[in-house]
């Protein structure tokens, strides 16, 4: 590739503004040996990832490969970052402790608009010819499609509606300058795009890698939730105290890059469609997803083409394998934010705290603590879960425990399964919810080998709450250290 560098002002960034500063506060394992980039997830997978991903119960390390083999020599591959809820939680000030209705729509309310800049330093390097395969991009298993970008973020915005999207897609690297992107349907993107062919045009984007904490975080709401006159973007700055500084592309008008990052790939969305496969492959399997189970290939996929590639000096390619705790940390954290802001008001119920378990991948399963004000809480709970499966289809049980649970504690979790529920009759059918795909026991198949119908498996709720007129009768004999 030929370079030129564009000169840039220094500037100063909290850790929440970016990932670079983030990066230099905490301990960073560096891997340094020769590994080819085929090898790099398997390896982070054995050594240092927890559930979903394997078998172990632990928080994962934010790691350095430096020896990467690609097709030129690249940039170090960093894996982890969001591997511990603390850490990440400690780059986010305004991130709330507990995650309730209340707490979640004072974030929203405090959002700060980003800062538009006209140099930045995720263009220090400009590449004046494209090439995707000299990136390190990452296959995870031998079973992928191939390789797969997994940490980018994607913005865009519409001029005539003035919406725009900021989110993290699964995309597929086809070629020296096309990507294949994997939108659920639904999501704000595919809208832009639906809505910009309609209009015989194409939707400029930009594609962000090694993006802000703040941003990642903020990129996994979801946009339904969130109040007219509020976005992704000013939720970051909410929650990184300090606003996102975006910088306008180079060679896609309209649209602007996350100028905090490591390595931006500029391009459009136009009508162009292509299978979730490499050239002269058919589609099988993509990637492992969230749930630790490997995916599968998706037919007729919009493409991205790139016509740029910017980057810092000596940049860093981020990336996740998929399945593990740093995808679930991600997930969650956003999914506990838009579980909140969509809640309905119950009377004599007080939400204490909201989380998404690693157990499933951040989004199957949700606990929720709660205060109870009066009996008519105890038939609340019912009507609450039914609308947090309805707005949130990903979510397919739902745990409620008292207030004095830490619902971040899988043991707490079992501790108030054992002793405040009785499952034959506290383990409650929600019918009627379309089932997600990637939970093999959501399937017709999985139906059959129990005995059962094919019919579409119920979602549940678990109601491991104390009766509100026996409450005297569970107080614990000893109180936990605030939380």
């Amino acid at each position: 590739m030929v370079t030129t560098e564009a000169g840039t002002a220094e500037r100063t960034a909290t850790a929440g503004l970016s990932l670079r500063t983030a990066l230099a506060g905490m301990p960073v394992i560096t891997r340094d040996e020769p590994i080819a980039r085929e090898a790099v997830a398997a390896d982070f997978a054995e050594r240092y990832a927890g559930v979903p991903a394997v078998g172990v119960a632990r928080p994962e390390p934010a790691v350095l490969y430096t020896g990467v083999r690609s097709g030129a020599a690249g940039p170090p591959v960093l894996l982890g970052m969001y591997g511990d809820e603390d850490r990440l939680r400690g780059w986010l000030p305004g991130l709330p402790r507990h995650t309730t209705p209340q707490s979640a729509a004072a974030l929203v309310a405090a959002g700060i608009a980003p800062v538009r800049v006209t140099t930045a330093p995720c263009q220090e390097v400009v590449f004046g010819e494209v090439d995707l395969r000299e990136l390190p991009v990452l296959t995870t298993t031998p079973r992928d499609a191939g390789p797969y970008l997994t940490a980018a973020l994607v913005h865009a915005g519409d001029a005539l509606t003035g919406e725009s999207a900021l989110s993290a897609h699964r995309m597929l690297v086809i070629g020296r300058d096309r990507l294949t992107i994997w939108m659920v349907p639904g999501r704000r993107l595919g809208q832009l795009r639906e809505q910009a062919v309609a209009r015989g045009e194409r939707l400029p984007v930009t594609v962000n890698l090694g993006v802000p904490p703040a941003a990642m975080i903020a990129s996994a709401l979801n946009s339904r939730f969130l109040p007219d006159g509020s976005d992704k973007p000013a939720v970051a700055g909410g929650l990184a105290g300090a606003p996102l500084t975006l910088v306008p592309a180079l060679t896609q008008p309209g649209v602007a890059a996350l100028a905090e990052s490591e390595i931006v790939l500029e391009g459009y969305l136009d009508g162009t469609l292509a299978d979730e496969a490499l050239p002269g492959a058919a589609p099988e399997g993509s990637l492992p997803e969230f749930l630790g189970y490997d995916g599968r290939a998706k037919s007729g996929l919009p493409v991205l083409t790139v016509t740029a590639v910017t980057t810092r000096r000596h940049p860093l390619y981020q990336a996740v394998i998929g399945p593990g705790r740093e995808q679930s940390h991600i997930l969650g954290v956003a999914g506990a934010l838009s579980v909140a802001l969509s809640l309905p008001s119950a009377p004599g119920l007080h939400v204490h705290d909201l989380h998404f378990s690693p157990a499933g991948g951040g989004m199957l399963l949700l606990a929720v603590a709660v205060r109870k004000g009066s009996a008519a809480a105890d038939r609340a709970l019912p009507a609450i879960a039914e609308e947090v499966v309805r707005r949130h289809p990903f979510v397919k049980t739902v745990l409620f425990t008292d207030d004095d649970v830490r619902v971040r504690s899988a043991e707490e979790l079992l501790w108030a399964m054992t002793t405040r529920a009785n499952l034959g009759a506290d383990c409650v059918e929600l019918p009627g919810h379309p089932p997600v795909p990637m939970d093999p026991s959501q399937t017709p198949d999985w139906a059959r080998a129990r005995g059962g119908t094919p019919d579409v498996p119920p979602r549940t709720f678990i109601d491991a709450t104390t009766p509100y007129r026996l409450r005297a009768h569970t107080e614990r004999s000893f109180r936990s250290p605030s939380d």
